[in-house]
């Protein structure tokens, strides 16, 4: 089990929720792939252009973490107006990360923890439940 790739999924995350583009920028690699519902792209800039505008924030509920820097988080999501902070819905989701050489080098988020699991080539044996 890769325990760093953990840490660096938990605070890439952590910065995703205090919206601080520049650190979640750092622990990305440059040409990180993004997927998520509306496709898929590359880049640290797709990264900050995703949380200028997504207003999503999540609590980890659940971590799973494979030999090859491959993880998954399932969350609990919201999103929310980023001028307002209203909230525009909520749901529980999964993000699927791959870890290379201590930063993000894949993000996805899934609908679900089975998809999540399933894509990683992981199941609920790879779950970490002392951090």
């Amino acid at each position: 089990m890769s325990l760093g790739s953990l840490g660096v999924v938990q605070e890439w995350l952590s910065a995703v929720n205090r919206g601080d583009s520049r650190r979640v920028q750092e622990l990305s690699a440059e040409d990180v792939e993004v997927v998520g519902p509306r496709g898929s792209a590359r880049g640290r800039q797709v990264l900050a252009e995703w949380l200028a505008r997504a207003g999503f924030s999540a609590v980890a509920l659940r971590w799973f973490c494979g030999p090859d820097g491959t993880v998954v988080v399932e969350q609990a999501a919201r999103w929310s107006d980023v001028d307002s902070d209203t909230e525009l819905g909520r749901a529980r989701v999964a993000s699927q990360f791959t870890v290379t050489a201590g930063i993000v080098a894949y993000y996805q988020r899934h609908e679900s923890l089975d998809l999540a699991l399933a894509a990683a080539g992981l199941d609920t044996t790879a779950e970490v439940t002392h951090r």
